[in-house]
């Protein structure tokens, strides 16, 4: 997969159907508990740096 969506523009989409800041924390936390490596990819998906994705990924375990 390429990126061709940059983490301001996936808020969006989600602020767009309606999530909020907790909303999105929920996804985030449900994302990487039942499917770790997909959240990996994802992140990795969205261009961000391994720093990043790991304090991401520290936040939401």
């Amino acid at each position: 997969m390429m990126s061709k969506v940059t983490v301001d523009e996936w808020t969006a989409r989600f602020r767009a159907i309606g999530l909020d800041d907790a909303a999105m924390e929920k996804w985030h936390r449900l994302f990487e508990s039942e499917n770790p490596e997909g959240h990996q990819s994802f992140l990795e998906w969205l261009g961000l740096p391994p720093e990043r994705i790991a304090a991401i990924r520290a936040h939401h375990a």
